[in-house]
């Protein structure tokens, strides 16, 4: 059982428990690159649990904060798109699309069998990569997983299954 509402150490305990991880997951959702997004993620993560009474996250905290955090970074998503909409021109698009000449350094990466891994997890379907991810780089049950992104438990197995399947099939 968690504290009471007005006794603060519950809040605490869940920010030194989830905060690093939570940052982790927020900077996969925002786009690698944008750590203060995802800290701003993490941090109205935060903000909604102190007004949680907790009673209402008491058995489930780590899927409420995951599922709250990964709203924030669906909406700062949404929004920088938007924003790039407005900013980038067509031709800019295509020509950074069209670029395939990889640079020294993707080379000597992709040698890197982990490296290879996580590139082929990043072709994947949004849905499938996040599966993926909670699974084993949060080490999250398909139930937990199924409270955060709000597939059910069996479609969970299902996307995670796909996407191993898919980068076996890649890497083969």
């Amino acid at each position: 059982m968690v504290g009471g509402q007005d006794d603060p150490s519950w809040v605490r305990a869940a920010l030194d428990r989830y905060e690093r991880p939570l940052l982790a997951y927020a900077l996969r959702m925002v786009g690698g690159n944008d750590i203060e997004r995802a800290r701003d993620c993490v941090q109205e993560t935060f903000a909604k649990l102190c007004d949680q009474p907790p009673a209402n996250v008491n058995g489930h905290l780590g899927p409420w904060l995951y599922t709250v955090c990964r709203n924030a970074a669906l909406d700062v998503r949404r929004k920088a798109r938007r924003e790039m909409a407005l900013v980038e021109t067509a031709d800019e698009t295509i020509e950074s699309l069209s670029s395939t000449t990889p640079s020294p350094a993707v080379v000597a990466e992709a040698k890197d069998s982990t490296s290879h891994v996580l590139k082929m997890l990043a072709r994947l379907p949004g849905d499938q990569q996040e599966a993926i991810r909670l699974k084993f780089q949060h080490q999250m049950s398909y139930r937990e997983i199924s409270r955060i992104t709000g597939h059910s438990e069996s479609n969970v197995g299902f996307l995670i299954h796909r996407g191993i399947k898919s980068i076996r099939e890649m890497l083969s």
